[in-house]
């Protein structure tokens, strides 16, 4: 999503969203219908005009009452016929446009969905979020008006085109050849006016993310009084954001003013060649008459594909910015032959495993060999940095071994599919993530549809039971965006209610406690510890002495596991573990 890089090929994405018609392929095939409907009672007019205006000339007893009035009936029935197509075009049509832009949408969340978190830790979610939405608005005018406008200006071009040689040819070319000059004009200002719509859509995607991490960090904001630093930042994204709308702008102007000229022109060029053709007997007034409203239609069709091309540029844009994730390789994916998980009991094993991340080939894990019986708790302390949270984000491929295997019940997890492995696995963060909505909502996240029993059995369970019937509705309790009415032991036990109603086998804490104050340490560790019971746990440890019971100790390093062994037999050594565990101990005290 680098706005510097090339932009795609207006064929690559003519191509890639054509696809989105398919399903309203009829809709739009009628749309066309409508489309030539209303395009040949425009032309009609014309002929209409020449043909009155040859008989008031030639013949003018030839023209009755009878006949003046089959002609207005004719044209009456002709705008209503257009009335009616139009009607179609602006409801149906512009409906068919928001479907689009609807599929659009959902398959690109879809997408996000299944990217990997290294994703996410390269690209703002502000930029994401305004792909999502504002970037997609555009589609709904574009699907709908794209084919229409195109297809009845072409369709008016030609035909203008081949009734202009009917009335008089050389007077027609005289005019057409003009048209390859006006085109180059469009050509020259279309490129720059896409590379400055894409540069406006990128910076108020820096703007949304800007937007977003001062208001979700404002209490932070507040509390240092940096409320003008802040408003600083914004201040420069919006003028930013501004010097793009007016690079767009002068752009535009200059699309629109070099192509109002050449209309000009073109009728400069009618009038006189026309004047001239008159004046030697090379056309009569009446085909003169027809030939100027014909002409008038012609540039009216010009002027309209100009005025179209602006969203025909914003359109192109939006889909250019759609493509550039919907081409987000997903990384982690479900093997063509994978199994489904049943029945897991929490054996797992790590066979020779090494890691680094996709942009830098150094090594976060090398040669990690580990055999974990189900129901065993391990625990894993060192230095930040040292591979912790990457080793525990590897069982349920968060990310993908780089080498080695890791397995679960004799099964490559590479082999299995992602929703049975990860359906095995739960989760409990340092970082508590609760849904904007009810205590209920938030806890039955866990298993989607569960009862309301089950659901209050898991917070019972986690020790929640208790200051969730305090609250003022119950489970029924709004928390907050992200949980912002409770507190961060509660938040905790609710994410750890979530886990109990999800019931896996196999269980991930990472530093669960080490952001919470000593009561809230002491509820939220109780409630661990009945999570744990007859599961396989891996513990990512902060405070050590809260792993003084784990079966296994891994202490990593840079170098990988440096020592392995229950809390005794590690103090025995008085090693590394011993170093950090007295340290731990001391500023525990």
């Amino acid at each position: 999503m680098n706005e510097k890089q090339q932009p795609m090929k207006l064929s690559y994405l003519i191509r890639r969203f054509v696809p989105y018609f398919k399903r309203y392929k009829w809709i739009l095939v009628f749309d066309l219908f409508c489309a030539s409907l209303s395009t040949v009672c425009e032309l009609v007019f014309p002929m209409m005009v020449r043909y009155i205006s040859n008989l008031g000339i030639n013949d003018p007893s030839a023209l009755t009452i009878t006949l003046i009035l089959k002609i207005g009936f004719l044209y009456l029935v002709l705008r209503l016929i257009d009335a009616g197509a139009n009607f179609y075009m602006a409801d149906t049509g512009h409906i068919m446009g928001a479907r689009m832009e609807t599929d659009m949408r959902r398959d690109l969340f879809d997408h996000l969905e299944r990217l990997s978190h290294s994703y996410y830790t390269e690209h703002k979610v502000g930029q994401i979020m305004a792909r999502i939405t504002s970037d997609l608005f555009d589609i709904t005018e574009f699907a709908h008006h794209c084919p229409e406008e195109f297809f009845i200006c072409g369709l008016k071009i030609t035909a203008s085109f081949a009734i202009l040689c009917g009335i008089n040819i050389p007077l027609t070319v005289i005019i057409f050849a003009a048209l390859p000059l006006v085109l180059f004009f469009v050509k020259f200002f279309n490129i720059r006016m896409r590379l400055a719509f894409k540069r406006q859509r990128n910076q108020i995607g820096e703007i949304n993310s800007q937007v977003e991490d001062s208001l979700l960090g404002i209490r932070v904001v507040k509390s240092f009084t940096n409320e003008d630093i802040e408003a600083e930042k914004f201040e420069q994204g919006n003028e930013k954001f501004l010097d793009t709308k007016k690079e767009g702008y002068f752009y535009m102007a200059g699309f629109q003013t070099s192509n109002r000229f050449f209309q000009g022109i073109m009728y400069l060029i009618v009038i006189v060649a026309g004047a001239l053709f008159l004046m030697h007997g090379k056309i009569n007034a009446a085909d003169f008459a027809a030939y100027l409203l014909y002409v008038s239609t012609l540039l009216t069709t010009i002027q309209t594909i100009i005025q179209f091309t602006e969203q025909f540029q914003r359109g192109m844009t939006g889909i250019e910015r759609f493509l550039e994730i919907m081409d987000a390789p997903v990384d982690i994916t479900d093997a063509p032959d994978a199994e489904t998980l049943s029945g897991v009991s929490g054996n797992i094993r790590f066979e020779n495993v090494s890691f680094h991340y996709h942009d830098d080939d150094t090594n976060v894990l090398t040669g990690i060999d580990l055999d974990v019986k189900k129901g065993e708790k391990v625990a894993l302390v060192g230095p930040s940095g040292s591979g912790k949270t990457t080793l525990c984000s590897l069982i349920p491929r968060f990310y993908d071994v780089t080498a080695g295997r890791i397995l679960l019940d004799g099964h490559d997890i590479r082999n299995v599919t992602l929703k049975s492995l990860r359906g095995s696995i739960g989760v409990v963060q340092q970082d508590v993530y609760l849904f904007s909505g009810t205590v209920f909502e938030n806890i039955e996240y866990g298993m989607p549809g569960a009862s309301r029993e089950a659901v209050i059995e898991a917070a019972k369970r986690a020790g929640a039971h208790e200051f969730i019937s305090v609250l003022p509705r119950g489970y029924n309790t709004y928390v907050g965006e992200r949980g912002v009415k409770l507190s961060g032991g509660q938040k905790q036990r609710l994410s750890i209610a979530r886990v109990f109603l999800k019931n896996p086998p196999v269980i991930i804490l990472d530093e669960a406690t080490s952001a919470l104050d000593n009561e809230s340490e002491r509820l939220v560790q109780a409630s661990l510890e009945e999570l744990a019971k007859g599961r396989t746990v891996f513990t990512i440890a902060h405070r050590l002495t809260t792993i003084r019971n784990a079966d296994l100790i891994l202490v990593l390093t840079d170098n990988g596991i440096e020592e392995q062994g229950t809390h005794a037999e590690l103090l025995a050594k008085k090693g590394i573990y011993y170093n950090l565990y007295s340290m731990n101990v001391v500023n525990s005290d």
